[in-house]
């Protein structure tokens, strides 16, 4: 491997091409999965495409089209490959001569099959959110490959491990492998059958943009497009799914604040602290348009659709002041019903702070110490000392604030932290 330039232009490029990474693997890996009809092999070309970059970038300089260039390396990679195999396995001889074929005659071009993304991308989601494998082994497949999320991103957004998750996502690539199971999107009950996990898949890729686990970003912006765009493509794909429709309005809800949740300097801005007149309006009508089609259905709010209502009530407040958080802790308490978690026993904490008081909401959020999902979770110190200071117990608050930056993994979010509990 060439020697990486020395100093500030060797921190520079490895920046550089961390950041291409982040941005075009999921597109590379999906495009390069629709052609070798295989995820595992997919991952590993792409794998191989980055150790190129790393080889050759730091001295030639990014690319102007860097996902073209990925593409193009990692197309040329899977021939070879195939060439060794072909001898062996008389099936891959004929995805050798197609891929060959359409190679002299530049039908799909690695730049165009780089930007055929949305079907693509779908067709990923749903390979990996096959019912052959374990439904936490589909989550954190596709984050993985579609997210382009680190093993321990994924593991915080689970609340596991990250030897658990590596494990699944071996296991589960080669599942599939054995499987044979083909790179498309299902149709008929099939569908309905594998909607749950997909729409999951989707929401985690959208939580890590909306409020990155680790690293010096607080958003990841092209991570909730992507999301949000997949969210679109499947209300569109399912039109009578309420939660289909539930979902692409919590994300764009949501999305509407991204703009406010960063400061200047990129520091996190907590919701109540946001310059309200930087929420995006036409996030926040698309959102609002959404949840009134998925209501309209007459089935009823699931999960992503009762968040998507507690998200409208935020969006519909033009003061922090004017929040409804009698509304959301009503929304929370239905929420419980159908999808209880600790996550959700915890917002609905924050929530009752807001509507009843700190005391009351103290009170909910003791009840959840000694949760096992929440050991070691930031934001239950974070909401105990939000509480404790509106109770005027300034040193607790510290404390809890103290605590709660020290769990914290990103960075953004931890010098907010250790800012509340200096004050």
């Amino acid at each position: 491997m060439s020697a990486w330039p020395g100093g500030a232009a060797g921190r520079d490029a490895r920046r550089a091409i961390d950041a291409v990474w982040r941005i075009e693997s999921p597109r590379l890996i999906a495009g390069l999965a629709r052609m070798t009809r295989d995820v595992g092999l997919a991952e590993d070309l792409a794998q191989d495409a980055l150790v190129a970059a790393l080889e050759r970038w730091p001295e030639s300089g990014v690319p102007d089209n860097p996902g073209a260039w990925l593409m193009a390396t990692a197309w040329r990679r899977a021939i070879d490959q195939f060439r060794r195999r072909a001898t062996l396995r008389r099936h891959e001889r004929a995805l050798l001569r197609e891929l060959e074929d359409r190679q002299e005659a530049s039908a799909p071009d690695p730049v165009a099959a780089a930007d055929d993304i949305g079907d693509d991308l779908l067709r990923l989601v749903f390979t990996a959110c096959h019912p052959v494998l374990a439904p936490e082994a589909r989550v954190a497949l596709t984050l993985r490959m579609l997210g382009g999320l680190t093993t321990a991103e994924i593991a915080r957004a689970f609340l596991a491990t990250e030897a658990t998750v590596a494990q699944r996502i071996v296991r589960a690539k080669r599942t599939l492998a054995a499987a044979a199971v083909p790179f498309e999107v299902p149709t008929g009950p099939e569908l309905s059958e594998r909607l749950a996990s997909v729409l999951e898949v989707i929401y985690l890729m959208f939580n890590e943009g909306y409020a990155a686990t680790a690293g010096e970003d607080w958003t990841r912006p092209e991570l909730c497009e992507d999301a949000m765009r997949l969210g679109r493509v499947l209300a569109a794909l399912a039109p009578h799914e309420p939660e289909a429709h539930g979902l692409a309005a919590l994300m764009e809800l949501q999305a509407s604040r991204l703009r406010a949740r960063v400061g200047p300097g990129g520091e996190a801005v907590p919701l109540l602290d946001q310059d309200r007149s930087r929420w995006d309006g036409f996030l926040m009508a698309r959102g609002l348009a959404a949840l009134r089609r998925a209501e309209g259905l007459g089935r009823g709010l699931g999960p992503y659709g009762l968040q998507a209502a507690i998200a409208a009530c935020h969006a519909r407040a033009r003061r922090p002041e004017d929040t409804d958080w009698a509304g959301i802790t009503a929304l929370y308490d239905a929420l419980a019903q159908v999808s209880p978690s600790p996550v959700i026993a915890l917002n609905r904490a924050v929530a009752v702070t807001m509507a009843f008081g700190p005391q009351a909401g103290l009170e909910a959020l003791d009840a959840l110490a000694r949760e096992p999902a929440l050991r070691g979770y930031h934001l239950l110190p974070a909401a105990r000392g939000d509480a404790l200071a509106r109770l005027g117990r300034a040193a607790e608050a510290r404390a809890e604030f103290a605590r709660a930056a020290d769990m914290a993994r990103n960075a953004r979010e931890r010098d907010v932290l250790r800012a509340r509990a200096a004050g």
